[in-house]
C-alpha cells in the first residue's frame, strides 16, 4: 500500500472510530472500540518518521493526526469521568438534543425573569460601549422600566405580547418596546 491509500484508510478508520465512540458513550455500543482504536493508532504512527514529499498528502496526514489527537484527549477525559462515576449519559444526550434543535428553543417565549436579566445585561453592555457609567444602573431599575412600558404598549396596540430591545440613539442606550409579532 502506498501513502495515499494509507492516508485514505486512516481517514475512513478515524471517522468510523468517532462514530463508534459516540455510540459507546450513548450506551448503544456495550464495549469500547479498543481494536479499532489500536488500528487507528498504528495508522497514525505509520508515516510519522517518513518524509511525505507531496504537500497535499502531508497536509492531509498532519491534519488527520492532529484531529485524532484532539479526539483521543476528549475520549480519555470522558472515559476518566465514567470511571470516576461523574459522567452522565443523559448530559451527552442532552447536548446532542440541543445541537439538533436550536431553532425550536428560539421560538419559545423566554420567562419574564430571563428576559429582564438578558435585557439588563444588554443594557449594561450598551452603556459600556458608549463609555457611560454602569454603577448606578440596577436590575430593579431595568425591571421597573419594563413593567412601566408594558401597560402602555398593551393599551396602544391591544396585545400582551411585548418585545423589548436595547438601542443606542445619539450615543445614549435606551430600552425600546414594541408588540411581538
Amino acid at each position: 500500500m502506498g501513502i495515499p491509500e494509507d492516508i485514505h484508510l486512516f481517514e475512513q478508520s478515524l471517522n468510523e472510530l468517532v462514530i463508534k465512540y459516540e455510540q459507546y458513550f450513548l450506551g448503544i455500543e456495550k464495549r469500547e472500540p479498543l481494536r479499532l482504536r489500536e488500528t487507528v493508532d498504528r495508522l497514525a504512527r505509520k508515516h510519522s518518521t517518513v518524509k511525505i514529499v507531496n504537500t497535499m498528502l502531508n497536509f492531509k496526514y498532519t491534519s488527520l493526526v492532529s484531529r485524532y489527537a484532539s479526539y483521543r484527549q476528549y475520549w480519555d477525559r470522558i472515559l476518566r469521568l465514567m470511571e470516576e462515576g461523574k459522567y452522565s449519559r443523559d448530559r451527552f444526550r442532552m447536548a446532542i438534543h440541543e445541537r439538533s434543535a436550536p431553532e425550536a428553543r428560539q421560538h419559545e417565549s423566554p420567562s419574564p425573569r430571563d428576559e429582564a436579566e438578558e435585557l439588563y445585561r444588554q443594557f449594561l453592555e450598551a452603556r459600556r460601549s458608549c463609555n457611560l457609567p454602569t454603577d448606578k444602573v440596577s436590575r430593579d431599575q431595568v425591571a421597573a422600566a419594563i413593567e412601566r412600558q408594558k401597560p402602555v404598549i398593551k393599551a396602544k396596540y391591544g396585545t400582551d405580547q411585548v418585545e423589548f430591545r436595547v438601542v443606542v440613539e445619539d450615543g445614549v442606550p435606551k430600552i425600546k418596546a414594541r408588540p411581538r409579532r
